[in-house]
């Protein structure tokens, strides 16, 4: 990739159930590319993130909320900073891409 940072050691998260990899483009924008196992997770967050459902499905819930949203290939969902999000995954991976804002 042109102008494209690869992190090339995977990020291990929850004992494997969560694996990505760190990019960073040309203008210095980060994101990071992954997949979620089927596992029943939560997340935290520093900077606002924008989760783009790649392949698979996921349901979501914010932090302070109480409703479950699901999200498939196509769809995505935002996060604010300093927050946190629960995420359940069952059936096949959850392909994503994670921007970071």
């Amino acid at each position: 990739f042109d102008g494209v940072t690869v992190t090339t050691q995977a990020n291990v998260y929850f004992d494997g159930k969560c694996v990505s990899h760190g990019i960073q483009l040309a203008d210095g924008t980060k994101k990071s590319v992954g997949v979620i196992l089927p596992a029943s997770l939560t997340f935290n967050t520093g900077a606002p993130e924008i989760m783009e459902c790649v392949a698979g499905r996921c349901s979501i819930r914010l932090k302070g909320e109480t409703e479950w949203k699901t999200y498939a290939a196509g769809e995505s969902f935002d996060v604010p900073p300093n927050s946190s999000f629960d995420i359940e995954v069952s059936g096949e991976p959850y392909h994503y891409i994670c921007h970071y804002g």
